[in-house]
């Protein structure tokens, strides 16, 4: 078959008739998409504008028309993308499909998209966010530097004394593994130093 311009390179677009009968607005479609602009939907020769002519439910599965096309109408549509299901790393191999609908755990595993090494990557959840650290400390009126993680910053410390948050940079700065308070907090002040992921 001849093209004008460049030979499609991965097949062609899957096309899907619908039969109409002037009351049915919900059908099922051959192959769940992502959304309503990953189809092109013609009733009797007029293309639908997605979200206005049809929408999409159950997760993809259906299309849902405004108005029940009518009887006799030839009704297709065109599938310009699949919607794709990410399944599970164990252990390096993929097992299952599943939707997290919670926080991941630190085991988990996200998959990534390495553009440097174009190739798709597996990283541990604990590698993505780093977990908060909370330190506790005493004042005695005369020491400021209380130590922090390495490579953290200022902006990234939550302090307070006594309850009452301090102001970064105004009332500490952060150098290295050392948080220098500019007053040294007073004997007995209770000092907490929380370490926001970045």
């Amino acid at each position: 078959m001849a093209y004008i311009g460049r030979q499609p390179s991965y097949g062609a677009f899957e096309k899907q008739d619908l039969t109409p009968d002037s009351s049915t607005t919900t059908f099922s479609l051959t192959y769940v998409v992502g959304s309503s602009s990953s189809i092109l939907v013609s009733v009797a020769g007029v293309v639908q504008e997605p979200e206005v002519g049809y929408t999409i439910s159950g997760g993809g599965a259906n299309i849902v028309f405004t108005e029940a096309p009518t009887t006799g109408d030839n009704v297709y549509v065109q599938f310009l993308g699949f919607a794709r299901d990410v399944a599970q790393f164990n252990s390096g191999a993929i097992t299952s499909q599943t939707e997290l609908a919670e926080r991941a755990a630190s085991g988990d595993f996200f998959l990534v998209y390495d553009t440097s090494a174009t190739s798709l990557k597996k990283i541990q959840a604990s590698n993505v966010v780093a977990a908060s650290v909370n330190r506790t400390a005493t004042g005695d009126g005369s020491t400021t530097g209380f130590t922090v993680t390495d490579g953290v910053t200022a902006a990234q410390c939550l302090v307070t004394i006594n309850g009452v948050v301090q102001t970064v940079t105004t009332d500490y700065t952060v150098s290295g593994t050392t948080l220098t308070f500019g007053t040294a907090p007073e004997a007995s002040d209770a000092i907490q130093i929380r370490e926001l992921p970045a």
